[in-house]
């Protein structure tokens, strides 16, 4: 195990954090800025409160724990694109949205897995790798995969976020990705007793949610479960594996003891954060990782 790392994405033309407190990050996506709840963000804020009102085109007011509303004060559309570009030169494109839950489509903190995704997927000797993204929301982590020359299932249990993520597809140009709208943890058993394999794995549990007949996933009671799945899906040779965990109170440490036994020396785990312009950093989630490829 290569110890505690802390990371963060590298240059991002189109997002930017421009400063977080008072449990709000006020950040730029493209060339609009939005005001938005952080629930890390305990310490008070380093810029003015005149400073974030004069900057932000649209703030989101949380009316209850899971919904709200965006109170534009400047003028801005309610869709927007922006793009990514890989370690490969390739770009990938997001449609933005202001949702009713805060999200606009993206998690930029994740662009650095993404680099990940794609130097992994290069580093190995397989044509044409499978790749599997678990929890894929809107499907960076797939586009990142696709874009790199694997062949991609993509699976999420809500039907608008997967025709959200195939056109996130159109308009990166990318080839085809196989769309699963189906419950994670059903998935991931079945595939085992198909005896299916993948040479990467992606893994972004949320905290709480529910799979497409109501099934209901805790991260606490289902992640030990869906990860000794996932790992007898890997390949035996060539392989590598993400899994993030952004929840309140979740340790890393908890990740190493969930991969260790398989990667060994191999296995990274660490934390994501988002280094704020003001100069604050804003934590966003542990992760582990690990790419194994075994030369022949």
């Amino acid at each position: 195990m290569n110890g505690f790392e802390l990371i963060t994405p590298g240059k991002f033309r189109d997002y930017e954090l421009l400063d977080c407190g008072n449990f709000e990050k006020l950040e730029r996506f493209g060339e609009y800025i939005t005001i938005r709840p952080e629930p890390q963000a305990v310490w008070p804020r380093l810029w003015s409160e005149a400073e974030w009102k004069k900057k932000a085109h649209v703030r989101f007011v949380q009316k209850s724990s899971n919904s709200g509303d965006w109170q534009k004060l400047k003028q801005m559309p309610d869709q927007w694109k922006m793009q990514y570009v890989l370690p490969n030169k390739k770009s990938i494109v997001f449609r933005l949205g202001l949702t009713a839950f805060k999200h606009v489509g993206i998690f930029p903190e994740q662009s650095a897995n993404w680099d990940f995704i794609v130097e992994s997927i290069q580093s190995m000797p397989v044509e044409r790798p499978k790749v599997l993204n678990l929890f894929a929301y809107t499907g960076g982590a797939s586009l990142a995969a696709c874009a790199a020359g694997a062949d991609v299932t993509h699976v999420d249990s809500i039907k608008q976020v997967l025709n959200w993520s195939n056109e996130n597809r159109q308009l990166s140009e990318l080839g085809e990705i196989r769309w699963m709208l189906e419950d994670a943890l059903k998935f991931v058993q079945r595939e085992v007793r198909r005896e299916n394999t993948y040479q990467g794995i992606i893994l972004d549990p949320p905290a709480f949610g529910h799979g497409p007949k109501g099934e209901k996933w805790k991260l606490e009671e289902n992640i030990a479960e869906i990860v000794q799945g996932v790992l007898e899906l890997l390949d035996s040779k060539h392989h590598f594996l993400i899994l993030n965990a952004y929840s309140l109170g979740m340790s890393a440490l908890v990740l190493e003891n969930l991969l260790k036994a398989h990667a060994g020396q191999q296995l990274h785990i660490g934390e994501l954060y988002l280094q704020a312009q003001s100069g604050v950093k804003l934590p966003l989630g542990v992760f582990g990782r690990f790419l194994i490829v075994h030369k022949s």
